[in-house]
């Protein structure tokens, strides 16, 4: 997926619990938080894209050396809050959402993609901020902000945020929706015959499944599931006129949205949202009593979990235990629609404990992930045009006949995904090795993968065809815990070595080693990708991937699995980096290495492609690249909290942010003076270079690394369409209207050969 300020001084003392004070329907001020204020490319190698200068990738010589350079103190406010960064990253995902020029189901497809990123944010970093506020740890972020102060204005940046939302879909995408034939109604809304279809819809599917809960002093209040939708309901009693509270939780196993018309219509789709028709019918629920109010909210709770691996000998165990605890996290976000009443939402301040800084009003639909339905609807006319990966040059037609393992003989691919196919390059490597007679093992990680993974399907071939076959399971993978614990299940019964990494760390490398008699000698295989052992999400995600038969390679990773399968320790390796420690001091190395070059005048530069960077050694690193006068270009998806074009700092980096139909998921660096690319799976967070194994590769073929550099042409082409950050820490679209704009991924799409219909 696609993971924006700034100085003021907040109070560090603890938020009070005080009733919300009302204020205007834009939002209840007791809640809102003040603001603050890439060696010469063979230029036969590779086609460049059109419109590209070539000029990029050739070393010059670097600019003027600027006078901070002399110094070794770099300012103390150099980094940008890597939080508010991520906030400002989910703010290019909405305004993709706004964009008229995109299709109106891709624009809907971005705003539930804006939610869904929200939720994942709230249950794990603002979650960890709680924490560290709730413990007294008062550890303040790299731009000496403490936990309080973060979430202060966390709160403050996602309230305007959501606002922004709510006008985004009610506004525009709504009579957008409308105007293509698609409509989100309310229940008021319906035609008479429409209800009463309705109607026997709930009778039939609906209300078999609910369960209202009272609060009186026989009922205390119910546990409420984090990101479970809810109904808080009033009811009155005619008799007595005593008002109680319900609780009805609205399911999760039936659609959101239900459609109105058969399936088989196309050109036409009415919805009512699942909790307008329960709403409409609670008198069924509660009989003899009258509801005088309903308002829906939302919960959603802290889902980090902490596993204390040297206590527990069983890892798979620890995980299980803790995922049944992670349901009853504390919660950190409260959200309701902006007509909730003052009674109705004290008494859920009250009952769940919820600071009121944490309420977020939302005006219109809560939880707007549920626009990710509209996705099945058969309306070609309403989305981005279809596309088929092309298969490698080096798999296709007419190479069919000859197996991945001879044609790795003859040099080493790399593979573009989504616009170079999965399935005919990464997938086959596997499925050829399961079905070899000639392969004797096959080592793999497994991160996160599919469902119906062909990948998995393969190793348990393999097994149980007598090979040697030993799979990684992540059992940490945040949010893939349980399915990672099936999958590990079920490798275990065909016969597969399941192990779980290392203790302390998570196993983040995508990597593959397959062993092959060859008369008399042995060979290795290898695959070392940026993303998973997905086919569904390489459809989606830009990635990269190195198939190889290099000695050196092979040698690196059977080193690399014993470390993870045993007791080995390893700390040099030939053709790649490993963390932890490993990739940050390669990195740092090949920084300073453009950086000597720059103070003896010779060429240089830096291009890299993450998709976060934070970790404040790199940025130092690269703040002194760029005061000896080295030109970095940095392309990040997601958090940056490096600040770029800042004078006396980094007057000589520039950063820019891609998003678009892919999610930006490689990894790529370019040290251009000393000549070196490198691929992996690692961003630039102390998350991976501390507490994971990650893996960069460096790439040596002049064709492939030719590869690289026309990928990071394009994307650093000065008419790509992305946003820029600015010295001020904000970031501006770009090319700015009326000038010259080219898409990237389209270029992309097309310099592979993939079909878009």
């Amino acid at each position: 997926m696609g993971d924006n300020g700034l100085v003021s001084t907040e109070s560090s003392d603890r938020r009070s619990k005080q009733p919300a004070k009302r204020t205007t329907s834009a939002g209840r001020s007791a809640r809102r938080a003040p603001r603050p204020a890439r060696r010469p490319g063979n230029a036969a190698a590779a086609e460049a894209p059109a419109n590209v200068s070539r000029s990029a990738r050739v070393p010059s010589a670097p600019p003027a050396v600027t006078r901070a350079a002399a110094t070794t103190d770099l300012p103390e406010d150099r980094y940008l809050n890597r939080e508010l960064s991520w906030l400002d990253f989910n703010a290019r995902v909405l305004a993709i959402a706004e964009d008229r020029s995109q299709p109106v189901l891709e624009r809907a497809k971005f705003l539930a993609i804006f939610a869904s990123n929200l939720d994942e944010f709230y249950m794990v970093r603002v979650a960890g901020l709680k924490r560290r506020e709730e413990t007294g740890l008062s550890v303040r972020s790299a731009d000496g902000l403490t936990p309080h102060e973060q979430l202060v204005r966390i709160s403050a940046r996602n309230q305007d945020l959501v606002e922004k939302l709510s006008r985004v879909f009610l506004d525009e995408l709504l009579p957008e929706l409308e105007a293509h034939g698609i409509r989100i109604l309310s229940w008021a809304d319906l035609q008479a015959p429409d209800q009463a279809k309705l109607t026997r819809y709930f009778e039939d599917h609906i209300f078999p499944v609910l369960t209202p809960l009272a609060v009186d002093p026989a009922h205390p209040f119910p546990y409420i599931s984090g990101l479970s939708l809810n109904l808080a309901v009033t009811v009155a009693d005619p008799d007595a006129g005593i008002k109680r509270f319900a609780r009805v939780k609205v399911p999760d196993n039936v659609p959101r949205l239900i459609r109105i018309e058969s399936e088989r219509e196309t050109e036409r789709a009415t919805f009512l949202p699942l909790e307008e028709l329960i709403a409409a019918h609670l008198g069924k629920l509660f009989p003899g009593m009258r509801v005088a109010e309903h308002h829906i909210f939302r919960v959603t709770r802290n889902a980090d979990l902490e596993v204390e691996e040297d206590r527990d000998e069983d890892l798979l165990q620890a995980m299980e235990r803790e995922l049944a605890r992670r349901r009853f996290g504390p919660p950190v976000r409260l959200e309701v629609t902006d007509t909730m009443s003052e009674t109705m939402l004290e008494l859920l301040l009250r009952e769940l404990e919820v600071d009121q800084h944490d309420v977020v009003e939302v005006k219109g639909l809560l939880d707007l992930s549920c626009l990710f339905q509209l996705e099945r609807l058969q309306r070609p006319d309403l989305k981005e045009s279809p596309f088929v990966p092309a298969t490698h040059p080096a798999f296709a037609e007419g190479q069919t006949s000859k197996s991945i393992f001879a044609t790795l003989r003859e040099g080493d691919v790399l593979v573009h995904h989504p616009y170079d196919s999965f399935s005919t390059s990464v997938q086959r490597f596997i499925e050829q090795a399961a079905a070899d007679p000639h392969v004797l093992a096959i080592k793999q990680t497994l991160y996160r993968t599919s469902g119906d993974s062909p990948i998995v399907n393969a190793l348990i071939d393999a097994a149980e065809a007598g090979k040697q076959v030993v799979a990684l399971v992540e059992l940490k993978a945040r949010f893939d815990e349980q399915a990672n614990i099936q999958w590990a299940r079920t490798l275990e019964r065909a016969g597969v070595h399941v192990v779980y990494g290392l203790v302390g760390l998570k196993t983040h490398c995508k990597t593959a080693l397959v062993v092959r008699q060859e008369g008399s000698t042995i060979r290795r295989y290898c695959h070392l990708g940026t993303g998973n052992y997905n086919p569904k999400t390489a459809r989606i995600y830009e990635d990269l991937g190195l198939l190889t038969a290099s000695p050196e390679i092979g040698a690196d990773l059977t080193d690399l699995f014993n470390v993870l399968t045993g007791y080995a320790r390893h700390g040099e390796y030939r053709r790649i980096l490993v963390s932890p420690q490993g990739i940050r001091n390669g990195i740092v190395e090949r920084v300073e290495a453009e950086t000597e070059r720059a103070r003896r005048g010779l060429p240089c530069g830096i291009r890299m492609k993450v998709n976060s960077l934070v970790d404040e050694q790199i940025i130092d690193a690269l703040y002194r690249a760029s005061l000896a006068g080295v030109p970095v270009k940095v392309v990040v998806r997601g958090i940056c909290s490096l600040k770029a074009g800042v004078e006396g700092l980094s007057e000589n980096i520039e950063v820019r942010s891609i998003l678009g139909r892919f999610l930006e998921h490689s990894r790529v660096f370019h040290f251009v003076g000393i000549d070196e690319h490198w691929i992996g799976s690692a961003d630039m967070m102390h998350r991976n270079l501390d507490r994971r194994i990650e893996t960069q590769v460096r790439v040596t073929d002049p064709k492939l690394t030719a590869q690289l550099d026309t990928m990071l042409d394009s994307a650093l082409h000065p008419s790509t369409r992305c946003w820029v950050l600015n010295a001020k820490g904000d970031w501006e679209a770009s090319p700015r209207s009326g000038e010259q704009v080219r898409d990237h991924q389209v270029e992309m799409l097309r310099l592979h050969g993939a079909k878009v219909s």
